[in-house]
């Protein structure tokens, strides 16, 4: 089925030469030792200027058993919104069930120093981009809607702005699925685990560098409620954010819709951010 997804992306790029263009690079991570592939998408004004215009990026993150491409598969007009929205778009790999942690437990699992350290480094080092917090942001869908909130407060010196996509903000709604107890331990032996690696605990330790934050979910999903408290917990601590729900499930269609209000919330951030850029 993926392979028939992306015949649609290579057409594109064939016939529409003006469009923005994807690189798919491999990116080493000392602390794994090992070699993982991302998507690069660059919009056609990349390169251009004497010195080249430099650009932000939205790093994109998958979902659980998703992989580097699963975005620009699944939502090719990605390429489009690159262009539109005069930034670059990077999916990185967050490998099957990380949860985009540095797992406790596991010290072969260090997504979390990947995504938030080399895999920036590496973009900035080969690409022209604004190489500051006020030129990054993350978000996800899913699991990686967690790990958009999740790296964005831990690492909000790398970050100035995140979000969240039908994110899995708070763990103890799936603690028997998705490889979680894998990454974190059980709730028991582990149980200090079960509250420094959660979304709705990290936001309790607010960066001295403010973040711009938002974050979404179809009221048809079942991380629903748990987004929904996100939100009140944010009201409460006084945390700046913008919060949607809208029709939707936990799905393509519901995700496709929602990263097109990310990009835009993204734009408006660097613009304000970097109003010579």
């Amino acid at each position: 089925m993926c392979k028939r997804l992306f015949i649609p992306v290579l057409i594109f790029l064939a016939f529409n030469v003006s469009a923005a263009t994807v690189d798919t690079v491999s990116i080493y991570s000392k602390a794994m030792n090992k070699e993982f592939k991302c998507v690069v998408i660059k919009p056609l004004m990349i390169g251009f200027g004497n010195p080249p215009v430099r650009l932000p990026v939205v790093y994109v993150l998958h979902g659980y058993g998703g992989w580097y491409s699963n975005w620009i598969i699944r939502v090719p007009d990605l390429i489009r919104y690159a262009d539109e929205y005069k930034l670059m778009i990077v999916c990185p790999d967050g490998g099957v069930s990380s949860w985009y942690f540095d797992s406790p437990i596991d010290s072969t699992m260090k997504y979390e120093t990947y995504i938030s350290k080399e895999v920036p480094e590496y973009i900035d080092a080969h690409y022209p981009t604004i190489k500051d917090r006020k030129g990054r942001a993350i978000t996800g869908l899913s699991m990686g809607g967690h790990g958009g909130l999740f790296l964005a407060f831990r690492h909000a010196d790398i970050f100035g702005a995140c979000g969240s996509m039908s994110g899995g903000v708070d763990l103890n709604y799936s603690r028997n699925k998705y490889d979680i107890m894998k990454r974190i331990g059980d709730t028991i032996q582990f149980a200090g685990n079960w509250k420094k690696y959660i979304v709705s605990t990290v936001i309790e330790n607010y960066p001295k560098d403010s973040l711009a934050i938002t974050f979404d979910c179809g009221t048809e999903d079942f991380y629903y409620e748990a987004n929904h408290k996100l939100h009140e917990k944010m009201l409460k601590l006084k945390i700046p954010h913008d919060y949607t729900e809208r029709p939707g499930k936990h799905d393509w269609a519901y995700w496709r819709n929602s990263i097109q209000y990310h990009l835009l919330f993204f734009r408006n951030y660097f613009d304000k951010m970097n109003p010579v850029q």
